[in-house]
């Protein structure tokens, strides 16, 4: 029996998650999260395989919680299910710690399939998401767009402020003070060779960042 955990800030989508890995005889849902806290609390708590973690729960980042996870179980096994598109997410997510990624508009058979290869050991990812893997662990690869340069919290602040948020909203959204969040800002500004809000809203379209 693979024992799975599903963290999603929408109850009902767990419920959704829950109905489509409950069909399968060998999948059981044993717990679940709707914030960043909560899912540190079932990895302490819950003996499980598999960790299904949406992106963009309230709180500390995707990647940063990721990372919390698998410094707290090494072995524990993370699909990620998000609605992000999956070249600009997958990658960051994988080099995270993450076994695999899934956008949620995939239909339910690829849900069950992800989870049984990712609990047996395997990695569930798209042949282009792999493929970019290997270009950046080769000598003078992973050149990308200026966006890959950023951190994890960079990341996170530059989605929200290209999705219209103030300073003000990031840092009360993500708990951290205006200085830190203005700091981040300028950061990724200069990383991403931008002038203004405008210029990163269009750069995030271009990029698929943010949905249109």
């Amino acid at each position: 029996m693979i024992r799975i955990v599903i963290a999603d800030d929408h109850a009902i989508v767990r419920e959704g998650l829950k109905r489509i890995v409950t069909d399968a005889a060998d999948l059981q849902v044993v717990g679940e999260a709707g914030d960043g806290t909560e899912v540190m609390q079932r990895v302490r708590e819950l003996a499980f395989d598999v960790l299904v973690l949406d992106l963009s729960m309230p709180g500390r980042s995707g990647m940063e919680l990721i990372k919390l996870v698998k410094a707290e179980k090494p072995r524990l096994r993370i699909l990620v299910l998000s609605m992000h598109q999956e070249t600009q997410y997958a990658v960051r997510a994988i080099k995270a710690g993450a076994s695999g990624y899934l956008t949620k508009e995939s239909a339910p058979a690829q849900l069950v399939q992800a989870l049984r290869k990712i609990a047996g050991g395997g990695a569930y990812i798209s042949a282009e998401v792999a493929e970019q893997l290997a270009l950046g662990a080769m000598p003078g690869g992973g050149a990308g767009a200026p966006h890959e340069s950023l951190s994890d919290r960079e990341f996170q602040v530059m989605q929200r402020l290209a999705a219209g948020d103030s300073v003000s909203d990031i840092a009360a959204a993500l708990t951290l003070s205006v200085k830190t969040v203005s700091t981040h800002k300028a950061n990724l500004m200069a990383k991403m060779g931008l002038g203004n809000q405008t210029d990163l809203v269009r750069y995030a379209l271009r990029h698929g960042l943010i949905a249109q």
